[in-house]
C-alpha cells in the first residue's frame, strides 16, 4: 500500500468512539436508526453500499465481496456491521489494512434456534452464522481487533420487518389469524432502534470487548401474545383462531403461493420457546430495550 493510502491515526470523537466510523448495512432495518444515533453523537460516519442510503450520508460505493475493496476504502477504525455476518470474514483483511481497531458486528439467535430444523435451509443458516462468527473471533484475536458479536431475536421495525409486520399485514388483509395450537411458545421480540443504540453502547464500553452478546426485547410474551399486542398496534380488536397444528400445517402449505417463506416449521415452532439470557449485556454495556408495543 502506498503512502497516500496509508490509513491515518484514529481519533477519539466526542462521544468517546474511535474515528472514522465505517458502517457496513446501512439499508438494513437498524441501519437508519444507526445513522441517526451516530449523528445525534456528532459523529458522521462512512457507509458502504452499494446505493446510497439517504442523500446526505456520506458513503462508498462498494460491496464486501469486492476483492479490492481495501482500495476503494478511506482509513477507519471502528466499524459496525449491520450486514449478513456470512459476508463479513473475507473482508475482515481489507477492513484492517484500512485501520480497523474496533469492530461490533450482528449475528442472529438463529444460530441456535434453527440449527436442529426440518428445513435444511434454515439449518444452512444457523452452520452459515456460527462459522462466520468463529472466523471473525478468530481474525480479530490474531491481528488485535477488539471484537463484539450481537445476537438480536425477533427483531422488528413497524411496517417493515418481515416477521411482526408481516403478521400484523396478515391481520390487516384476513382481520382473523390462526395460531398453531394455542401458540404458548415464548418471544422476546427487538426493535432495531434499541439495537442501534446497544451496538454504540457496546462500542463504548471496555467490558464488551472480545465477548459474545444475546440480546432480546424487554418483555417475554408468549406467541399468542405478541400477536395481542400486534391487534393492539393495529388499533384492532383480536380475533384469533387456534388450530389443530396439522390443520395449520396445511394451511401454511395452502398459502404458499401467497406467503413466501411458509414452511411447516413455522407452525411446529409457535409451540417451541426461542429465549435468551441477556443479563451480560445489561451488565456490560447497560442494555435496556423497550417493552412490545408495536405502533402501526
Amino acid at each position: 500500500m502506498d503512502a497516500e493510502n496509508t490509513p491515518s491515526p484514529s481519533v477519539q470523537s466526542p462521544s468517546g468512539l474511535a474515528s472514522p466510523v465505517l458502517m457496513l448495512g446501512a439499508t438494513s432495518l437498524i441501519g437508519g436508526f444507526m445513522l441517526a444515533r451516530l449523528n445525534a453523537l456528532g459523529i458522521a460516519p462512512i457507509s458502504l453500499s452499494r446505493r446510497p442510503p439517504t442523500d446526505d450520508v456520506c458513503w462508498v460505493d462498494g460491496d464486501l465481496a469486492d476483492p479490492d475493496l481495501a482500495e476503494e476504502l478511506p482509513p477507519i477504525a471502528t466499524v459496525l456491521s449491520l450486514s449478513p455476518l456470512w459476508l463479513l470474514p473475507a473482508a475482515l483483511p481489507a477492513l484492517k489494512a484500512r485501520g480497523m481497531t474496533r469492530l461490533v458486528a450482528f449475528s442472529s439467535t438463529s444460530r441456535f434456534t434453527k440449527l436442529d430444523s426440518a428445513e435444511p435451509s434454515e439449518r444452512a443458516v444457523a452452520r452459515s452464522l456460527a462459522e462466520s462468527e468463529a472466523k471473525v473471533e478468530a481474525f480479530c484475536v490474531e491481528h488485535g481487533v477488539a471484537w463484539t458479536i450481537l445476537r438480536p431475536t425477533l427483531i422488528y421495525v413497524e411496517g417493515r420487518d418481515a416477521n411482526v409486520s408481516r403478521l400484523a399485514g396478515l391481520i390487516r388483509r384476513f382481520k382473523a389469524l390462526p395460531l398453531s395450537g394455542r401458540g404458548e411458545g415464548l418471544r422476546q421480540p427487538v426493535h432495531a432502534d434499541d439495537l442501534a443504540a446497544g451496538a454504540i453502547a457496546a462500542a463504548l464500553a471496555p467490558a464488551a470487548r472480545n465477548k459474545a452478546y444475546d440480546l432480546v426485547g424487554g418483555e417475554t410474551l408468549t406467541y399468542r401474545t405478541m400477536a395481542e399486542r400486534i391487534y393492539e398496534g393495529l388499533g384492532r380488536r383480536p380475533m384469533i383462531l387456534p388450530l389443530p397444528p396439522w390443520l395449520f400445517r396445511l394451511l401454511l402449505t395452502l398459502a404458499k403461493p401467497f406467503y413466501p417463506g411458509a414452511t411447516a416449521t413455522m407452525a411446529d415452532r409457535m409451540a417451541q420457546n426461542l429465549t435468551f439470557d441477556d443479563a451480560p449485556a445489561r451488565r456490560d454495556f447497560a442494555w435496556a430495550p423497550r417493552d412490545f408495543r408495536p405502533r402501526f
